[in-house]
């Protein structure tokens, strides 16, 4: 086997461990575009662990400032096996238009949690999911391909929002408690009747995450026009992923009250079904 081979074989290890959601999607993808996948989700949770690490705040900015030269170095071919997630990003990046730029905007968003854990307004809160998530879409859509990039680079955009609204409505309680953050709007936090820090009253609480499920839910059907411009394959991943969330956010919005206790997840096995209802439905 060969260093690129094994680089390869350490993101998809850390796809499958981590990626409980994202991994089914990803599956469903020719060997060479999984794997780009893979090397690109290894990329992401290294610069989420180092926002959500334990790291003091002066060392996760220079880690991070770290990260910005290894994707420099990654993007001229000098990445070496020595680090095989960033040694697998640059072939995939040899290989695809992945740029350095769409990249380095994840690193923005990791940034942004360290130097903020209150989001003002509803656009504050976009900018932020543009840089964390938007920019997986888009990265992602370099990966997939496309006829038409501009839209579908818009699309994956809207996509990714919705992806990551979900996320924050499922983990209000983790987010709050473990990173002292929170997500919700202050705005909205104070158009519902809300304390600041998320903590009640339970009612508005609810209230709220209607609210902000709807503006998901907005994002998801304007994104999911992505599918069209698509490859059969890479069509089936993004129904994948996108409809596990989609589910997850509907559980979400049926039961608001249920987010405060527990963290809300599917079972595998109504994963797994999402998977192969995208995998038929894509004509695969």
């Amino acid at each position: 086997m060969s260093d690129l081979d094994d680089a390869y074989a350490r993101c998809d290890e850390i796809t499958r461990r981590e990626a409980k959601n994202f991994s089914y999607g990803i599956r469903l993808l020719p060997e060479q575009k999984r794997h780009a996948m893979s090397a690109l989700y290894a990329f992401a949770r290294r610069v989420d662990d180092i926002g959500d690490g334990r790291l003091p705040v002066q060392e996760k900015r220079s880690a991070l400032m770290h990260v910005r030269e290894e994707i420099a170095r990654a993007a001229k071919g000098e990445a070496t096996p020595a680090d095989p997630v960033m040694f697998a990003l640059a072939d995939a990046m040899h290989r695809y238009p992945i740029t350095a730029e769409e990249l380095a905007e994840v690193v923005t968003g990791c940034e942004l949690d360290g130097t903020q854990n209150r989001w003002e307004s509803y656009a504050d809160l976009e900018y932020y999911c543009t840089c964390v998530a938007g920019s997986i879409g888009r990265l992602s859509l370099a990966v997939f391909g496309t006829d038409e990039p501009q839209l579908g680079a818009h699309l994956a955009n809207r996509l990714g929002i919705g992806l990551q609204i979900t996320n924050i409505l499922r983990d209000v309680v983790e987010d709050r408690e473990t990173m002292g953050r929170v997500y919700l709007p202050q705005e909205d936090l104070r158009a519902f009747g809300c304390n600041e820090d998320a903590t009640g009253p339970t009612d508005a609480l609810v209230e709220l995450v209607h609210f902000e499920a709807a503006r998901a839910i907005t994002a998801y059907n304007e994104g999911l026009a992505l599918l069209d411009l698509l490859d059969h394959r890479s069509r089936a991943c993004v129904a994948a992923m996108s409809g596990i969330y989609r589910r997850l956010l509907t559980r979400i919005e049926r039961s608001p009250e249920a987010i405060f206790a527990t963290r809300v997840s599917l079972p595998t096995y109504e994963k797994a079904w999402v998977a192969i209802r995208a995998l038929a439905g894509a004509g695969v």
